[in-house]
């Protein structure tokens, strides 16, 4: 462990060490995806951290379903929930900005003013779990491994990257292809750094239940699988009293147990048998906590606000499947979802509905293109739907009484205008005369009560839809393999989107098993508008491309927008310590502590109240 006033020295040797920069480059300890860092050399931790955070505990977590794999990057598998714990990255990214990065496993970043490439060195205390350093080679290998044997996320994250190579003892130089690709060296910087000498012996492309050999704040002490994986803090982590680190990963010990569904985990939690749990469903949130614990403050039920942006979780359509190629019964099907009788009957009014890819930000649009977007899309006009730039996207609004004929004519519109017809009640496709069918693949439960009013409503307009639930496995690999009709899928989206896009929306993506391209977008216009997102210059232009692209996915109606919140919903027993300030992104619970006043009060009260 480096004492803190090493950790000082280092800073300062860096700040002297931007100012010898060759000219036109920038080197330091982090780095903006637009404008200036807001940490500058020397800082000493986040603000939205307590540096001081006592250390110490054990903390229970829940987990649903399963999981059979502890090698959480490549496509095979269920991964065991938290076990990224164990790998530190070559930058950490702040909660309080937009887009910014500052070292860990690097201590200095390295980029010229175009970006064409990005250097990092790295820290001579970096260490593996096993004790031996993290070195240049090591992080060639994670790079070469992850995109030739991992996900294809990778691929498509990377896929600029040029050329990997060391140049010192400890800097690597990676090189990018010709184009603007300013976000390149913030995402290299989140290249988890893999042991060369553990995976090198190892067929990395394959599931495991052997503990990997890691780097990160925590270690997997032990593991039941499918049932429970229990993660050990690294007691001399070698990172403990960086700037990036200090004031979080609090918890001694960290347990996740599996639950065979959320309603069987969520009375684990009202048992007492867990401690902490980010509440995803309104219902559960509404009613299933009425219990004495809740009343008498023992069980805390907390809204965290956050601006991170929500993205866009919808009913997805697989445009692959013929059926539903046409745009005009996408948007005819889309009059089925009845939210306000939804949001009303199964969500307590807690939501409201999704209307941008990149909901709950600036990057969402709205009203009309203007400005930079305007031009943007202009270049487009006759590439794109002609609403793009014509008209406001809106989604139909019903009253909340479950009457939806004014949608189901324009649907019954729509639907002629593609060719379709009704015979006794039956909606028929112009190419085949069958019925239109298709199924509803499921993994989580909680979501049959959900489709099946959205299913109902499809029957109204002769849709025959099969609603099926499977296992987590079978689940994984029918979207890995494109091999379903709808889904109720999402993308998340961050204030700074960029390179990520690509296996989101882009064609290359479209034919590649396991991509997020699971709607199978095979756009031009799309690629284009990807690669000027990659390319913005500035944040305002960074705003402007991303809602342009924003508006012609909404506008091809590849999707059924479902529904948000804009804060975190918290359920957890009152032992916990946190700091103050919740940052821009959302409340962050690797900085929370066991208070042990807290823990013992706690303690002395439950056994009267606790449910078994």
């Amino acid at each position: 462990m480096r004492p803190l006033a090493a950790v000082f020295a280092a800073a300062l040797a860096l700040a002297a060490a931007a100012s010898q920069a060759e000219e036109g480059t920038y080197k330091g300890v982090g780095i903006a995806m637009h404008g200036e860092a807001k940490y500058k050399t020397g800082f000493t931790h986040f603000d939205y951290v307590n540096p001081d955070a006592p250390k110490g505990g054990t903390i229970k977590l829940g987990a649903p379903r399963t999981f059979d794999s502890l090698n959480p990057f490549i496509i095979r598998g269920v991964p065991a929930a938290g076990v990224g714990a164990i790998y530190d990255t070559l930058m950490e990214a702040s909660r309080d900005e937009p887009f910014s990065e500052y070292g860990l496993v690097a201590e200095s970043i390295e980029v010229p003013q175009d970006r064409s490439w990005v250097a990092f060195t790295l820290r001579p205390e970096a260490r593996f779990h096993d004790g031996s350093p993290m070195t240049v080679e090591d992080v060639i290998f994670s790079f070469d491994i992850l995109t030739k044997k991992g996900a294809p996320f990778y691929r498509a994250y990377y896929a600029s990257v040029a050329k990997v190579e060391k140049t010192g003892p400890r800097t690597v130089k990676f090189s990018f292809k010709p184009g603007d690709n300013r976000e390149l060296p913030l995402i290299l910087g989140q290249l988890p750094v893999l042991s060369k000498a553990y995976w090198e012996k190892r067929e990395f492309d394959k599931t495991t239940l052997e503990p990997p050999l890691g780097s990160g704040p925590y270690k997997i002490d032990s593991v039941d699988p499918g049932r429970s994986i229990t993660y050990r803090r690294v007691e001399n982590y070698w990172a403990q009293n960086m700037p990036t680190a200090r004031g979080t990963n609090n918890f001694d010990v960290i347990r996740y147990d599996y639950f065979r569904d959320e309603t069987v985990l969520r009375e684990a939690l009202k048992a007492g048998d867990l401690d902490f749990r980010a509440e995803n469903q309104a219902k559960a949130w509404a009613v299933d906590y009425d219990i004495p614990e809740v009343k008498d403050g023992l069980l805390i039920l907390k809204k965290f606000p956050e601006h991170r942006g929500e993205g866009m979780q919808a009913f997805v359509f697989n445009t692959r499947k013929p059926m539903f190629k046409d745009r005009r019964v996408r948007e005819a099907l889309g009059y089925a979802l009845d939210f306000e009788w939804t949001n009303k009957n199964l969500f307590y009014g807690q939501y409201v509905r999704t209307k941008s890819y990149f909901a709950n930000s600036e990057l969402a649009s709205s009203g009309l293109p203007t400005g930079e977007e305007l031009q943007i899309l202009e270049k487009f006009r006759g590439k794109v739907p002609e609403e793009v730039l014509t008209k406001e996207f809106t989604l139909p609004v019903y009253d909340g009484s479950g009457d939806i004929r004014p949608g189901l004519r324009k649907a019954f519109a729509l639907l002629k205008d593609a060719g379709w017809t009704i015979k006794n009640g039956v909606l028929i496709d112009p190419n085949t005369g069958r019925q239109l069918e298709f199924e509803f693949l499921l993994v989580q439960p909680e979501f049959e009560r959900i489709v099946l009013p959205f299913v109902q409503n499809l029957q109204k307009l002769g849709v025959k839809v099969n609603v099926r639930l499977v296992d987590p496995a079978q689940y994984q690999n029918r979207i890995n393999d494109f091999d379903f009709d709808i889904i109720v899928g999402g993308w998340g989206e961050s204030l700074s989107p960029g390179n990520e896009q690509r296996e989101f929306w882009t064609s290359a993506a479209a034919d590649e098993k396991g991509s997020r391209n699971t709607i199978g977008v095979k756009d031009p216009v799309v690629d284009q508008l990807v690669s000027m997102i990659i390319a913005a210059p500035s944040r305002e232009s960074l705003v402007a491309r991303t809602r342009a692209l924003d508006r012609v996915l909404l506008w091809h109606y590849f999707v059924v927008p479902n529904w948000h919140i804009p804060y975190d919903r918290f359920i957890y027993w009152d032992k916990f310590g946190m700091p103050a300030a919740t940052p821009v992104q959302g409340e962050d619970f690797t900085s929370w502590w066991i208070d042990k006043r807290k823990e013992a009060a706690l303690e002395a009260k439950k056994p009267k109240t606790r449910r078994n």
